[in-house]
This record gives structure tokens, sequence and C-alpha cells, in this order.
């Protein structure tokens, strides 16, 4: 003690008794202001009159087995900017901290901290003026044994007879892969990641296989998750049409991949089945520019790629001079491009609706940062938890449909004339959607998979 203030290393373990969290790893930063807490499947409700929130935390990292239902008295709603550059509004509670023989009330933020390397994070209005911080010392109050742990969390799942799902991606580390092999194990299931790279395939009518490094044949799994890199569509689809005849059910079909990564064709597939978009054009020869810009109502307007990715490719073109010039300068690389309008009244936001199994589970509206412009797609920016329309709820599904999708990120943007489609994608990221809405999307993925096998 020094003037009665607790001393505390950069990381604690620490307890949070009204919740009935016995023990948690803690990250103890000055530097931040408020405290947070992991929390998935957040849901306010009302008890007695009262605002409550109720969640689940996974209270040991890379631990998604052990799982504490929680309620707490709801205090307070927050705007809260995250280290990764996202505001999200988050809801706060009031609880009682517990730090060696030490227990006072804190306020904290509930959000989902898979992609942060500890569970808690302690902020200095929690410590002011009850605690000091070295930070050259770690668990001053003292440490927990793997042996203590177990004591602390008997496993609260129970065994099942799952499934084998295989996630035939490219990197084993990008959030949205770790978090559905976490969900799927979580919820029982055998789970693989499949590098799409090292997958190869028997082509043969009398027995038909995939292997995979090493010679390990993958014709026993029971379901794969497909989630393709642009750049690598026709071998992933390849590989995903291979599963396929094996009869192992794929979330997302090779067939509604493709099309979905064709932006023409999509964009025709919308229309033919009465989805508005904005004003596209199409062509083939440099001499059209002029009435290819005239088309879709002239200046300024967006010129893309018809095979660009993930926001590559993409460009505003604010005066004529300057889309005639970009148009021509991909037509003398023998690039197809479209010519879209550009709807002002966006004022740079979209909506990427993610729907699930013909249902939208989560909304996020996205912005892009001061100055800069993303088109259709945002690579930066905010993000923030907004209440589709029913029309939009409407656009999403029916849109997701048209492509064949079972999993879809459907990018939405208001205009005065209504709703309007710009792009769906098969395999949408998951971090800033969960993170904004704190709902398990990555979950609701691998329930979609039970309810094809309809597994309870």
């Amino acid at each position: 003690m020094l003037d009665n203030k607790l001393i505390l290393g950069s990381e604690e373990w620490c307890s949070f008794p009204e919740l009935g969290i016995p023990t948690i790893k803690a990250r103890v930063d000055s530097g931040a202001k408020t405290s947070a807490l992991h929390a998935i499947n957040i849901s306010p409700f009302i008890k007695e009159g009262e605002h409550w929130v109720k969640f689940d935390i996974n209270p040991i990292q890379n631990n998604v087995k052990t799982i504490i239902h929680c309620q707490a008295p709801l205090i307070d709603k927050r705007v809260v900017k995250s280290s990764s550059g996202f505001r999200e509004q988050r809801f706060v509670i009031q609880t009682q901290l517990q730090l060696g023989e030490s227990n006072w009330t804190i306020e904290m933020t509930l959000t989902n901290r898979d992609s942060m390397g500890f569970r808690m994070l302690l902020g200095r209005e929690a410590m002011s003026g009850r605690a000091m911080v070295d930070p050259e010392k770690k668990y001053l109050l003292g440490d927990n044994s793997t042996d203590k742990l177990k004591d602390l969390y008997p496993d609260v799942l129970k065994e099942r007879s799952g499934l084998k799902i295989g996630l035939l991606a490219s990197n084993p580390e990008l959030y949205s892969n770790k978090r559905i092999m976490e969900a799927g194990e979580r919820r029982g299931h055998e789970m693989q990641f499949l590098n799409i790279k090292e997958c190869y395939m028997k082509l043969d009518a009398d027995t038909p296989e995939i292997h995979y490094r090493g010679g390990k044949v993958l014709n026993e799994l029971d379901a794969v998750i497909p989630r393709i890199r642009p750049n690598i569509t026709f071998y992933g689809c390849a590989l995903t049409r291979q599963f396929e005849a094996l009869k192992i059910f794929c979330l997302n079909s090779s067939s509604a991949i493709t099309q979905s990564r064709d932006k023409l064709y999509s964009l025709q597939l919308l229309l033919n089945n009465g989805i508005d978009i904005p004003t596209t054009g199409f062509a083939n020869s440099p001499l059209d520019t002029d009435d290819l810009i005239k088309m879709v109502g002239g200046t300024p307007l967006i010129v893309k790629l018809l095979e660009g990715t993930q926001g590559k490719g993409v460009v505003l073109a604010e005066t004529k001079k300057a889309a005639e010039s970009v148009i021509n300068a991909f037509k003398s690389l023998n690039a197809n491009i479209l010519v879209q309008e550009f709807i002002k009244e966006a004022n740079g936001k979209d909506l990427r609706l993610f729907v699930i199994d013909g249902k939208v589970v989560a909304t996020i509206q996205r912005e892009a940062l001061a100055g800069e412009f993303r088109a259709n797609i945002h690579l930066g920016g905010t993000a923030s938890v907004i209440k589709p329309t029913r029309e939009e709820k409407i656009i999403a599904v029916k849109a997701a449909k048209a492509m064949g999708l079972k999993v879809a990120g459907v990018d939405i943007i208001r205009s005065s004339k209504g709703p309007l489609l710009l792009e769906v994608n098969s395999s949408p990221g998951l971090e800033g959607i969960e993170g904004a809405t704190n709902k398990d999307i990555a979950g609701e993925m691998i329930k979609a998979i039970e309810k094809n096998f309809k597994v309870k």
C-alpha cells in the first residue's frame, strides 16, 4: 500500500461477485478512461420496472466452452470509440469489483472483446483514488494456476455429438475465421480449418475425393463453410463444387458465390428480381464514353473495374473531364468497367445488412472517414448500430435469395428515390458488425448449419 492505495501490475486477476464471475484476467490500463468487459448476446430487458441487461461471457481467453450467463442493472448507454477506430454504442453497468482483499463498485461498458488480448480492461476511472499502477510488474495480487482455474470453471457445457465442419478459407488468424471456429466448438462441433491453397481434389466417376496437406481425405465432413477471397474465387469455388459433388452441405453454394462475384451479372440478377440499384452503365468501347456518362445522369459518377475486389478499382469522378480520363485509362488496359450514378444524399454512408438463412440478423451503418471516398465498400471509417426499415429488410432478404446465398452481407444506400442496393457480399466480415452490435453472428452461422441437419 502507498498512501492507502492498492498497487497493481499491468495485468491482474480480479472477480465480479455480483455477476457470478469468480476470476477473470484484466489488462490494467491507466491510459484508458473507461473499463470494459467482454460480453456477447447482450440483451436489455425490464425487471420489476427497472432497466436491466443480460449477457454471456467466456471469462477465459481462447476458451469458448466455459460460459457464464450474467445480468445487471443498466445505468447508461454511451458511444465509445474502440481501439480499432469504430464508434459503437455500448451498454453501461455498475457492479462490484474485487481485487485481492479489496472491493469497490465500478462502471463498465459491455462489448465483444474477442479480438483483444484480455476479456477485461480496467480503466483509470475505476482506479481513481484507490489504486496505482506499476507497469513493470504483473499479478502483484496473485496469479491463478491452471488447476485453480479448472476448479473455478468446471466446463458448464455438456458434451454433445456434434458435426464435423470445415471452414474453407485462407487465413486462420483473421477475426471472422477465428470467431466461426470458436462458435462451432462452443456449440459442440468438431471444427477444422481448411486452407484453400492446401486442398486438392481427385476427379473420378466412382471415387471422387478432396485431399488436404499430407494426403488427408476430407470426404467424411458433414458441412463446409466457404469463405473465399475474391482473388482465389476460381479455385475456391472449384473446391466447393467438389464438396457439393460429395454430398457435403456447403453453407454457401459454389454457384451462388460465383454469380455474386460477377458484378455485372449480379446486378442483372437483382434487377430481374425487381430490386432497385443505382443507374448503371456498361460498355466495351472508348467511343461510347460521352453517351455512357450521360446515361447515368452525368457527373459526379463512380467508375468500377468489373473484376475489382474489396474496394479496389473504384474511382469517384467529380467532373466530366475526370470521368473521361478514368474511363479511357481503364479501356486502354482492356479492362471491363461499370459506370454508376453517384448518390449525393447518402453523404458517404451505407448500410450493411447481414442475412443468414433468409433473415436479417444484424444491421450497421458505415461511414467513411472525413475526406475519404470508399464508394460501395468501406475499408475504414466508423460503424454504428441502426434499425433498418421494413423495406430495407425485404430488399436484403430478397437480394440474398436472388443470389442463392444463405449467408450474405447486403449493402444498401438510402437515396431520395428510396433504398438502392449496391452490392451483395458472399463472404462478409464479422469484426465490424459483431463489434458494433455485440451480436453473436458467428453463432448464427453455425445454427444455420445445424438447422440443415436438424441439430438442436
